[in-house]
């Protein structure tokens, strides 16, 4: 059951912190979760936080660190010494120790792996800081299991006794030639039901899924989601196994991208939080804020164009704001559902079978709406039969060129390797209004002749 911190246990905390009674302040949190812990540091000022942190044994701290927002544990992370920091990362797998020792100024850095007593440890942790953080590489964990293909069963689970002492989880038991290339897994049923005599080579399954250490952390996301796995081993340049990815660190990934995605679609331009500085806030807002007035002044430039329409049709105005609504909900819509396939590598057929499909159902949805204004229009408004015409006509053809934008846009940048999430949001809502605008207007002059 999920733990839940009120204002009262906090204020408890808060009043053991300032009596100075950390033994009953660790009693108390004893059998808290290492999450719930992290969540109520991020409640405290830095000074209570520091101090929670550092009367808490290090094997639940390292967790802690793990848990805490980026900002709570850099502030943590300077009121530590090298070498406490390294008795924190010496508790955790190599992977989760490289992303801490990332974030720290390169000075310490080098001081924190000095400090680390697991020469082995630290090796890994080096090795994997020379990885792009976005990669396989940058994702593995260098704790595994892996055994030799010359090897028996016997010699097998002698080894796999001995490493797992390092593991905290085991997912797979990947199978190793004498170079330490990756040859394939090997079933804990085969292990346990096969002659404690017979050859590996015998008994594993040569079919693996893998990654390569420059795989992009996306693509192994989608591959691990495909193939509904727990776990998937990293290889390098030459096919040795270097380690192994696990399904906490793709559910990060996966977490990360659909925050870029949501906040590119809101017109958002950088990686922000709401606690983040009003100046990193503006920066990451404002770019798409100024395209949407750019493109509110071409809106009036081109309703500019059509003042006659205006004096001679006036009725024509009340419906601007209709038209230009639903030329941005339509694009939004169809590049979302655009963007959401692109993402999820659902989307088949050709660009123009796309285009086909997305105009059909515009058509479609353009013809119901349709309907709905002209009689709406008619009985609701009192507006006379040929407007009622217009407006339709124009609806339905700004439907079209809406759906027609929100598939294509996203596709093309897709193409291009620019990220697709720039389709949705300001962007197709914007383009589509000003087209929306001009569309209108453009039937309205033909049909009703000014």
């Amino acid at each position: 059951m999920e733990f839940k911190i009120s204002r009262d246990f906090i204020a408890q905390i808060e009043q053991l912190i300032s009596e100075n009674k950390g033994n009953e302040l660790e009693n108390l949190l004893q059998e808290i979760h290492y999450a719930d812990i992290a969540e109520i540091m991020e409640e405290l000022d830095d000074y209570e936080a520091s101090y929670l942190f550092k009367i808490l044994d290090s094997e639940k701290t390292a967790e802690i660190l793990l848990e805490l927002d980026e900002e709570v544990r850099e502030k943590i992370l300077r009121n530590l010494s090298a070498k406490e920091i390294a008795e924190e990362l010496d508790e955790l797998n190599t992977d989760d120790a490289a992303d801490i020792i990332a974030e720290l100024p390169q000075s310490k850095k080098e001081e924190v792996i000095s400090e680390l007593e697991d020469v082995e440890h630290a090796k890994d942790i080096v090795d994997l800081l020379r990885y792009d953080e976005d990669t396989a590489g940058g994702l593995m964990a260098k704790e595994l299991v892996k055994v030799n293909e010359n090897w028996n069963v016997l010699t097998c689970v002698k080894e796999m006794r001995h490493q797992a002492e390092n593991v905290s989880r085991v997912h797979s038991i990947y199978v190793v030639d004498d170079e330490e290339r990756l040859k394939g897994r090997l079933s804990l049923k085969d292990l346990l039901t096969t002659s404690t005599k017979t050859p590996i080579s015998e008994v594993y399954i040569k079919k693996v899924d893998y990654v390569k250490v420059d795989t992009k952390d996306v693509e192994v996301a989608r591959i691990m989601q495909k193939y509904d796995l727990e776990a998937i081993p990293v290889i390098d340049e030459l096919g040795r196994l270097v380690g192994r990815i696990t399904i906490d660190d793709i559910v990060d990934v996966i977490k990360e991208e659909a925050d870029k995605d949501y906040q590119l679609a809101a017109g958002i331009s950088q990686d922000v939080e709401a606690d983040d500085s009003i100046l990193e806030l503006t920066r990451a807002r404002l770019p798409w804020l100024v395209l949407a007035l750019l493109g509110g002044f071409i809106s009036v430039r081109v309703l500019g164009l059509f003042d006659g329409a205006m004096d001679k049709h006036p009725e024509l105005f009340f419906f601007t704001p209709l038209i230009a609504a639903m030329a941005g909900n339509v694009g939004v819509q169809s590049s979302a559902i655009i963007v959401q396939g692109l993402a999820n590598n659902t989307l088949s057929g050709s660009l123009w079978s796309r285009l086909l499909k997305e105009i059909t159902l515009s058509l479609l949805n353009g013809l119901i709406l349709g309907l709905i204004l002209l009689i709406g229009s008619h009985f609701l408004l009192n507006v006379n039969f040929m407007l009622g015409i217009t407006v339709t006509v124009a609806l339905l053809s700004v439907i079209v060129t809406a759906s027609v934008l929100g598939t294509f846009i996203p596709m093309t940048l897709n193409r291009y390797g620019i990220d697709p999430a720039l389709a949705t949001g300001p962007f197709i809502t914007t383009s589509n209004d000003i087209c929306g605008i001009l569309i209108y207007f453009s039937i309205a002059k033909m049909i009703l002749g000014f």
